[in-house]
């Protein structure tokens, strides 16, 4: 008996020593991240948190960019760099992602639309605005333009996700959860002992074909976007509520661009009702998985760009 409990003691000890110093490599990593890969745009003041904004070339529209889910500003660099010639366009952070500080929950649509409109009016961004909305972040699209219609000139659905994904059951277990659980997050848990920094790598964590993958990595493998996409995800419910709710843009001009690589099941019948939203849309494709950003930047460019032109044609009228 009292061999086993020296052994427990001597397990226990060595436990909270590797948590101990991992803990102490995790925060010296994120000092180093921080000095290596300081944020590209500017952190605007938003009801209290800050985020990240990084705005490039000239003219109007200008292209705002929702990015999906586990993702930010960085992956968009090479889409933004192509529009960039022939407009504005900014990408930004959502908040806990990215440079952005971690903001209030519900993660949902309702609150990503909030905060990006107020994060454009604090920094002094102006419309009108081509809304391009990736994934997850389709949805928030979806609410913004609803939401500020008088502000949205184009709408740019890149392999967006849409309500149907979700039948309601998981929608009623999901509002269940949300109101009795508290949020914690086993991966940011992991990630605040630098577990997430050592595995990433080896176990293929980390999306393939990122643009400038150090700071991508730099700032997927912190607690904090660990505990961001825990938050995000349990509010895919909500937000598909939230967006399931706007029915239509009226005839504004809509570009759904799909990959048709994309292996979910009903994912292509689901970009094709996406159509519906507006009188005024068209569907393209990319040969790519659902990242067409990362695997055929080219195709989300054109797309853009097509909007962009259609816009200022009808200016011209």
């Amino acid at each position: 008996m009292k061999t086993s409990l020296i052994w427990l003691g001597c397990v226990v000890a060595l436990i909270v020593g590797l948590a101990f110093i991992g803990a102490i490599y995790e925060s010296i990593a994120e000092a180093a991240d921080a000095k290596a890969y300081p944020p590209p745009g500017q952190m605007v003041d938003v009801d209290g948190h800050r985020l990240h904004i990084n705005c490039t070339g000239t003219g109007s529209p200008t292209v705002i960019i929702e990015a999906g889910l586990g993702d930010w500003s960085t992956g968009w660099r090479d889409v933004q760099q192509g529009v960039a010639k022939a407009t504005r366009v900014c990408t930004y952070d959502r908040a806990g992602w990215g440079w952005s500080e971690a903001g209030p929950l519900p993660r949902d649509a309702a609150q990503f639309a909030n905060e990006l409109h107020t994060l454009l009016q604090n920094a002094n961004i102006p419309g009108p605005y081509v809304m391009v909305g990736h994934s997850l972040g389709g949805l928030a699209v979806r609410v913004f333009v609803n939401d500020y219609a008088s502000e949205v000139a184009g709408v740019v659905l890149v392999d967006s996700m849409s309500p149907r994904q979700f039948n309601q059951s998981q929608i009623a277990t999901q509002f269940q959860a949300d109101a009795e659980s508290q949020p914690f997050s086993v991966p940011a848990m992991l990630a605040r002992f630098g577990i997430v920094r050592l595995l990433a790598r080896p176990l293929g964590i980390m999306p393939s074909g990122t643009p400038d993958e150090n700071a991508y990595f730099s700032r997927m493998v912190r607690p904090q976007s660990a505990q961001t996409l825990t938050n995000e995800s349990q509010g895919m419910p909500s937000s598909s509520v939230e967006a399931s709710a706007v029915k239509t843009f009226g005839d504004l001009p809509l570009i759904v661009l799909t990959a048709k690589l994309n292996p979910i099941q009903g994912w292509q019948e689901w970009q094709t009702e996406l159509l519906q939203l507006s009188s005024n849309s068209q569907h393209l494709f990319a040969e790519s998985d659902h990242n067409i950003h990362f695997e055929k930047p080219g195709a989300a460019i054109a797309a853009i760009l097509q909007i962009v032109q259609q816009i200022r044609e009808a200016e011209m009228e």
